[in-house]
């Protein structure tokens, strides 16, 4: 049986929502392990289109469990109207395909004020952040302030936590940012209402997640944002506020490492990047454009323009050596059916230096000039390959210098945004089966 990681390897809108939704076909259980509804994963089912905030992307498959587990920050509205509008379409009609660590922390009112606020105050060096409170939430956590899904539940544990919490965060809400605090009862009300709409679902996914392993079910976990994007390995402090990392699915789902069976990453075959942040390919021409008027590069939860850019090797090989990656899920390679000449950048020139590893330095990769290796493109559409030899043979060649550069397998080739638009050249949950080359 296998237990199979699926993050993203560049700056998160990889495409990860529709891969986790093609592989959980062969998962029993699907697990979220870490981020809030900053993140927006797209699936795509025949001619409907479904945005997915917290819920993991299992959700479209019935008979499938999904578990948002405690690395996850949860804001208890977003997630309810995210049930509500799933079960309008048909969708995840069984309260038992949902369970909700009970040990997750809330993201509170005061969470997105203070993120809005301090965006505010910072002008021209804001990171970028939704403003929906996540970094302020994960702050809480680490500061042993947080209050978590089980604390909603238990009226005199919920009235005490937050009234200690709430004095707090209105004096530093009205002395330091210069914003309303809020009221005692008010947010004490709304949040056990919504802690007694949401008990159904609780419970304690670790020990849930480690039994259905024991018993040999298949587990895909599933990560929001990307590698780049992890608050230790990423470029800081242009960041989330997580683990995007493949190590975070051990501590955000409560599982031990040696129960992880394989990583796979998830590329686009070009690269984009939402918000503030060093980008060495990014492309501020008609290219650029081009590529993002193509691609619909959009944020599914923001609705920002994604900067747009040719794919970087040495930001795809670090997030194959951050996470022990075993395969890449290639996407979007349908979107650069439009150029006749497709650049790669193979390394970075650095004050008259080479470099082919991403320095960790945000000024030094500010100041990173891309090395680039010209390829032929294709100018053929690519939605109807389903083998791996039906991509013209410019395709093909561009996923086999992917390989060669990265030294690791291209284990998928996404041609489109439906479900069916897929070539899977190797099933990470079925090993008797030999990969098509």
């Amino acid at each position: 049986m296998a237990n199979i990681v699926i993050i993203g390897m560049q700056w998160g809108d990889e495409g990860k929502g529709k891969i986790v939704d093609l592989l959980t076909e062969y998962a029993d259980i699907v697990v979220r392990f870490q981020g809030g509804n900053n993140a927006g994963h797209t699936v795509v089912v025949g001619k409907e289109k479904i945005i997915l905030h917290l819920i993991p992307s299992g959700a479209l498959y019935p008979e499938k469990k999904c578990v948002i587990a405690n690395g996850v920050v949860i804001d208890p509205m977003v997630l309810l109207e995210e049930i509500n509008e799933l079960q309008k379409r048909g969708y995840f009609t069984q309260e038992e395909q949902l369970m909700v660590s009970e040990d997750a922390h809330l993201i509170m009112p005061y969470h997105k004020s203070i993120d809005l606020a301090r965006e505010r105050l910072k002008g021209a060096g804001k990171i970028g952040t939704t403003g929906r409170g996540i970094g302020p939430a994960y702050e809480d956590k680490m500061a042993r302030e947080g209050i978590r899904v089980g604390d909603v539940l238990e009226e005199e544990v919920f009235r005490e936590k937050l009234k200690s919490v709430l004095a707090l965060k209105n004096v530093f809400l009205e002395s330091c940012l210069q914003d309303k605090g809020f009221d005692f009862e008010k947010v004490f009300q709304e949040y056990w209402g919504y802690g007694q709409r949401l008990k159904k679902y609780v419970g304690n996914s670790s020990v849930f997640v480690n039994a259905q392993i024991k018993q040999g079910r298949q587990i895909l976990f599933e990560g929001a944002q990307g590698t780049h994007l992890d608050v230790d390995h990423g470029t800081y402090p242009f960041v989330t506020s997580s683990n995007t990392t493949a190590g975070g699915a051990c501590t955000g789902a409560g599982v031990g490492p040696t129960k992880i069976t394989e990583v796979i990453g998830v590329s686009k075959a070009y690269t984009t990047r939402v918000g503030s942040g060093p980008f060495p390919t990014e492309l501020k021409d008609a290219t650029g454009e081009k590529i993002r008027e193509l691609g619909r590069e959009y944020g599914a939860t923001t609705g920002r323009p994604r900067r747009c850019g040719w794919l970087d090797i040495p930001l795809v090989k670090d997030a194959i050596r951050l996470n022990g990656l075993g395969g890449i899920a290639l996407t979007k390679i349908d979107v650069l059916s439009e150029f006749s000449t497709l650049k790669i950048c193979t390394a970075y020139q650095y004050r008259g230096q080479l470099l082919e590893e991403v320095p960790s330095s945000v000024r030094a990769l500010e100041e990173c000039i891309p090395v680039y290796e010209e390829v032929p493109g294709w100018k053929a559409p690519l939605q109807k390959c389903r083998r791996f030899e039906d991509l013209p043979r410019e395709t093909r060649d561009y996923v086999r210098r992917i390989e060669e550069l990265t030294g690791t397998e291209v284990m998928l080739v996404s041609v489109g945004e439906s479900r069916d638009e897929t070539i899977l050249r190797r099933n990470p949950f079925r090993r008797d089966v030999p990969p098509t080359r």
